[in-house]
């Protein structure tokens, strides 16, 4: 099986505090959308579901998420299956590390948890069950990876803590989307321009002067943004990582891993590079024409989403997890897209000899994060079990593309698609909250249906994904030849084993020089780079940079990491013989 990558995110100390009060029964205390009741104890569940009731879990993800309605009515139909119900509850503040400190000093969890970049402290404080005892027991769980994932996933006490939850591919791959980092623009540039084939960094730049020159306002004279950068806390790899891309690295995160000897793979600076220079540079020159939004270095993540939302921006970087499942369904509503306000990708790097590779077939198999099931937890064989259910193929359908008859129908060849209105009805925030409940934190699959014809989501599904798309994208896409944003940009097979390295970096804390200097350097590239981009001199303040990133002892984070590559090469060969 192949595999599909996990984000690592982050959870807020102010809902660590809700999550305290309401790990128990959710539904039985009336609990609000924010939290749960006090007074309930931490884990505990409401009951079996042998006499017909349902037992609640509570779950908490280091990631920004919508609630749903407390009535919902897919969440109700799994819970008549699975006679489980989750209550969960999302990030709004803090980092991942800062909330989970703040778990752990009072000792009580929710039943189920993705710590994100706390996850390391989860486990160093003993909040998290070991699964080994009770993995063969659920044979959905179980088979969900290869006996090399599972060992991958094993930590420096033998046992395993969490189950990666965006990891599987199951059989044929079936990717419409990029859901990675890209440079992004908006379909009315390019129809603009008759669609010319942007391939290098400096066409891209050239194309957004032009553009914005001939057009500098939208139709009800809005002023037209050219280009945004969001590097808003840890979103600041918006702004940092694209020289890997440029050169034509796959995104392992936090560093390129040179493979031209696959045997002897070395690990490699992206950000001293040449092309580093060079692309910040490109910043430093389209901020001083105007063309880099004045309001790039300040900007929240909400405030940024809004921006996008009006369609006044016309292109920048981001992946496409981190703003389309929020700007697309505005832009819809808003009717922007009959004005070519949505978003392409394009395969851009620094040169035309340089080969594309922002787009990897295969995913990436995340190992420093996942589901986890925590010690607070009354039932963890009732907690598994419903993990199991979840990966259930009609459970899986239920989750992701809902009620057949009402969130989509099925053709005379078994094939699954949606009409206008069910697709109008799956964008819409209200009907989303009211109905539709994926429960996209636990154990999920990419790919291919059992049934050997269908695709898990609908966004592989690839006739209902084309059909799905807004005109002013079908256009493009008919420009260019191509059916989907995968095609649009291209794709790749993933580099080695070793793939990716940011599961890695993700995992390191402190207690390493390495990790150290990672953090080091992160708190370097916040404070130089937007004065980079920004600077009268751009050598003056490029130099001044470098000499503050060296200080930060990046080789230490370098040694620590070809340490790691070196051993998960080894360790792929062991199954390879």
């Amino acid at each position: 099986m192949k595999r599909k990558r996990l984000i690592s995110l982050f959870l807020t100390a102010a809902m660590a505090v809700s999550m305290m009060a309401g790990c128990g029964s959710a539904a039985a205390s009336g609990t609000s959308a924010s939290g749960g009741s006090a007074g309930t104890a931490a884990g505990s569940t409401s009951g079996a579901s042998a006499n017909g009731e349902v037992k609640n879990f509570t779950a908490f993800f280091a990631t920004p998420g919508t609630e749903i309605n407390d009535d919902n009515e897919i969440q109700n139909l799994i819970a008549q299956k699975t006679g489980v119900k989750v209550k969960e509850t999302w990030l709004t503040g803090q980092t991942a590390q800062e909330a989970v400190g703040t778990l752990i000093a009072g000792g009580e969890y929710p039943d189920f948890i993705d710590g994100g970049d706390g996850t390391q402290q989860l486990y160093q404080a003993g909040a998290l069950v070991a699964l080994d005892d009770y993995i063969d027991k659920y044979p959905n769980i179980k088979n969900y990876f290869t006996a090399e994932e599972w060992d991958k996933l094993r930590q420096d006490d033998g046992h395993i803590y969490w189950i990666p939850e965006f990891s599987n591919i199951n059989g044929e791959e079936k990717t419409c989307t990029h859901n990675d980092e890209a440079f992004w623009i908006q379909t009315r540039v390019l129809k603009w321009a008759n669609y010319p084939k942007i391939k290098t960094m400096d066409q891209y730049f050239d194309l957004l002067e032009k553009y914005n020159a001939a057009n500098p306002a939208m139709e009800d004279g809005t002023k037209n943004i050219p280009y945004t950068i969001l590097c808003d806390d840890w979103r600041y790899f918006c702004l940092e990582n694209a020289p890997q891309f440029l050169d034509g690295y796959p995104n392992d995160g936090s560093v390129i891993v040179n493979a031209d000897d696959p045997k002897n793979p070395k690990i490699v600076d992206y950000n001293t590079t040449a092309t580093a220079k060079k692309y910040f540079q490109k910043l430093n020159e389209e901020y001083k024409k105007g063309i880099v939004d004045s309001e790039s270095f300040t900007q929240t993540y909400d405030e940024y989403i809004a921006k996008l939302s009006t369609g006044r921006v016309l292109g920048m970087i981001d992946q496409w997890w981190d703003f389309a499942y929020n700007v697309n369904d505005a832009l819809k509503q808003a009717g922007l897209d009959k004005q070519g306000c949505d978003y392409v990708p394009l395969p851009i790097t620094i040169d035309e000899s340089v080969q594309n590779r922002w787009h990897c077939s295969g995913g990436a198999f995340n190992n420093g994060a996942g589901l986890s099931i925590t010690t607070s937890c009354k039932d963890v064989d009732g907690a598994l079990q419903f993990i199991n259910d979840l990966l259930d193929q009609d459970n899986h359908n239920l989750r992701f593309w809902g009620v057949e008859g009402k969130d989509y129908e099925v053709d005379k060849d078994g094939m699954f698609y949606r009409t206008p209105e069910e697709r109008t009805n799956c964008s819409d925030t209200a009907y989303k909250a009211s109905h539709l409940c994926t429960y996209s934190y636990f154990p999920q699959y990419n790919g291919t249906s059992k049934d050997g014809k269908n695709a898990m989501k609908p966004d592989g599904q690839a006739s209902e994904f084309y059909d799905g798309l807004q005109q002013d994208v079908k256009d493009t896409f008919d420009a260019y030849g191509v059916k989907t944003y995968v095609e649009m940009i291209g794709t790749c097979e993933a580099p080695g084993p070793w793939y990716p390295m940011w599961s890695f970096s993700g995992s390191l804390t402190t207690a390493t020089p390495g990790g150290t200097a990672w953090t080091k350097m992160g708190e370097c590239k916040h404070q130089y780079l937007p004065k980079v981009v920004m600077s009268d001199n751009f050598e003056d303040g490029w130099n001044e940079y470098m000499k503050a990133y060296n200080a930060c002892n990046p080789q230490d984070f370098l040694s620590e990491s070809q340490t790691e590559l070196e051993k998960r090469v080894a360790d792929a060969a062991k199954y390879s013989n």
